[in-house]
């Protein structure tokens, strides 16, 4: 057999399957894919940045920062070991947390309170 009389048998074939409709798979995988790239986008994404903010964080705590724990607990670190705070939460009272167990930094060393700003700025105009 020649490619001409090869030709000639598969191209009654082939008008055949391009005007039949199909192409369904082609067509699922872009919609998977779309939706895929959503979830990407709207979830996962930001969840790692979040995470990653969180780390940051974590590592730039120093001693005398006051923080919060996940379950809710606020004291002063007292000093640092390598995969724990001790953490000030009354006068003679300290506790040891996990650094996983760190949600946020509440005051950093050194940092006006918020209500003391407030303050501040209250005395400065009662002094006008």
């Amino acid at each position: 057999m020649t490619i001409e009389t090869l030709t000639s048998l598969l191209t009654p074939i082939m008008a055949q399957t391009e005007g039949a409709p199909g192409g369904g798979g082609s067509m699922m995988l872009l919609i998977y894919g779309l939706l895929f790239a959503g979830l990407w986008f709207l979830v996962i994404a930001p969840q790692r940045k979040k995470q990653k903010d969180l780390e940051a964080t974590i590592k730039s705590i120093k001693q005398g920062d006051e923080i919060v724990t996940t379950g809710g607990i606020y004291g002063t670190v007292a000093s640092i070991r390598s995969d724990r705070f001790i953490i000030r939460v009354a006068e003679n009272t300290r506790m040891e947390f996990s650094k996983n167990a760190v949600a946020a930094v509440v005051k950093k060393k050194g940092e006006k309170d918020d209500k003391d700003v407030k303050n501040l700025e209250d005395s400065a105009e009662d002094k006008k």
